[in-house]
């Protein structure tokens, strides 16, 4: 029952994000990005304000059904201003430590669910005349994968600097029946109770069709009975699985893509397997250091996989199932290593661990929101470990980036810690460079940092193992002016490729006279649509 004065709701799988999360456990995702030149901050509000006829869920806030009855919706923000979102900070000595204290600082903190779920923060003083860019966005907003979309329409992919609008967007949302709002809650609630359970017995024949139609790529049974019981274990505790207590520290490091892609192809396996290769050794180095046992152990790392169709590429939200992917610690040999982790990724696929996550997830949104709504305050206060961490590789655009006019040169991206996963780590290709991130809570990793050395000293001595010698500066330098020569020009902005479905707002919104953005090829549906409707 969708009219003018209610929201499409949020899934079970984004609010579960609402219910886990507490005051002194924030749920965000993120990013910090580095964009060259100095970006006068009296810019960059009309410049974000453009962009949100492209993404009208920025302008949006949570509202909880009454009684709790169905699951929250989006709705605009009568009070929406982008000042309470964009906001500038200019560091004391413009280093990238003090960048990274200033990301773990924002991401320890929630934010205001009476407004929209996001803010940016541009930060001045960095050292080499460049600009800050940080990105926070509540998880019921966006995976990784949205939040890629959602930078691919904030940001431009022609370094020619758009048009500022001249006049500010205005907004006059209606008032909000709470007796429809009521009635809709128990529709939706009972249709969702309906939709679960269809969409569990599809999920089931679905797997039984892929299974009969794949006998041949069946996991073999002595396979079967070597890597069962790795997956059924119980998780070993790590010395990052405490309890969350906040703040927050932040690290990066980056490694070429074009190494990682030389390393898949000698190796035989994927650019995913060469990450989860270089994340244990990390881990396996860290513990180390402090003089932690590895013989013998596990790592089992949350990893996300995207179950988007084709046909809604750039949905917002989160469409994702989970692989829990179990790979010993005390591998030392960098071959031997990627060989274990591409042979359980394999055994995974093969055995749909993805379907059935996805599947027992489905069932779990048939309870009632209130139910989920109590009990993801109590799971998220139980010790309990069922991952080691959490290590998602997100797909970025693999050409550069622009914020008026400014080449984005770095894209570092962010997960959230709680729980007993008090440090996870996230990777983001950009431009021919991939890009980790660590987040970590301060009492469980005070040395975090660490992770950066050993990530860089775990690739190279895959890389050497492997025989993949990495080119020399000259060479990289040769290389660097290649692809600025050779590289096309730009294509309109129109035709990039990033498909972002929107929402048109109620004809009784009304929006002020501003240039469309066309940094992105926006693909509307039924329910969601480009803004259309733009008035002095």
């Amino acid at each position: 029952m969708q009219n003018h004065q209610q929201g499409k709701r949020l899934s079970w799988g984004d609010a579960v994000f609402l219910h886990l999360e507490r005051e002194d456990m924030p749920l965000n995702v993120a990013c910090v990005s580095v964009l060259e030149g100095e970006i006068p901050f009296e810019d960059c509000l009309p410049f974000v304000e453009s962009k949100l006829p492209l993404i009208p869920r920025l302008v949006k806030r949570v509202v909880s059904p009454m009684l709790n009855l169905g699951l929250p919706s989006w709705e605009y923000d009568p009070n929406f201003d982008i000042r309470n979102h964009v906001r500038e900070v200019t560091l004391k000595h413009g280093t990238d430590t003090e960048l990274k204290a200033l990301a773990g600082k924002i991401v320890s903190t929630v934010l205001d669910r009476q407004h929209p779920l996001w803010d940016i923060t541009f930060v001045h003083g960095l050292k080499g005349n460049r600009t800050g860019f940080i990105l926070r966005l509540h998880h019921c907003m966006a995976d990784g994968i949205a939040g890629v979309g959602i930078m691919s329409n904030l940001l431009d992919a022609s370094p020619v600097a758009p048009p500022l609008p001249k006049k500010k967007i205005r907004f006059r949302v209606p008032p909000r029946d709470p007796i429809n709002s009521l009635v809709d809650g128990v529709v939706t609630s009972s249709g969702d109770f309906v939709k679960g359970i269809l969409s569990a017995c599809e999920g089931l024949l679905n797997m039984a069709e892929q299974v009969a139609a794949n006998g041949s790529n069946l996991v073999p049974t002595d396979e079967f009975s070597r890597l069962l019981p790795e997956v059924t274990a119980f998780t070993e505790r790590i010395r990052f699985n405490v309890f969350y207590r906040g703040p927050q520290k932040f690290a990066w490091a980056d490694i070429p893509l074009a190494e990682v892609k030389a390393v898949r192809e000698t190796c035989g396996a994927s650019v995913n397997d060469v990450i989860l290769a270089l994340v244990t050794a990390t881990i396996r180095r860290y513990l180390g250091l402090h003089r932690d046992r590895v013989k013998g152990r596990l790592l089992r790392m949350m990893v996300p996989v995207n179950v988007r169709g084709n046909d809604s590429p750039g949905e917002l939200g989160n469409r994702i199932s989970l692989v829990p992917v179990t790979i010993p610690l005390d591998i030392r040999n960098p071959q031997k290593l990627l060989a274990a982790v591409h042979k359980r990724t394999e055994f995974l696929k093969r055995a749909h661990a993805a379907e059935l996550v996805g599947l027992t997830g489905g069932l779990i949104g048939m309870f009632p929101t209130a139910m989920q709504a109590l009990a993801g305050q109590v799971l998220s206060q139980l010790p309990i470990t069922i991952f080691n961490l959490v290590c998602t590789n997100i797909p970025g655009p693999q050409y550069p980036l622009y914020l008026l006019g400014h080449k984005m040169l770095r894209w570092y991206p962010y997960v959230p810690v709680g729980g007993e996963m008090a440090v996870n780590c996230a990777i983001l290709s950009y431009d021919g460079t991939l890009y980790f991130g660590f987040s970590g809570d301060v009492h469980a990793a005070p040395d975090l940092r660490r992770l950066e050395t050993f990530l860089k000293t775990s690739f190279e001595e895959l890389r050497e193992a492997t025989g993949i010698k990495p080119p020399r500066k000259s060479e990289k330098n040769v290389r660097a002016k290649t692809r600025e020569v050779s590289k096309p020009a730009p294509e309109p902005a129109a035709t990039v490729r990033v498909s972002i479905p929107l929402t048109v707002p109620p004809p009784s919104v009304k929006l002020a006279e501003a240039p469309r953005p066309t940094t992105a090829e926006v693909r509307p549906d039924e329910e969601e649509k480009v803004l259309t409707q733009m008035v002095a």
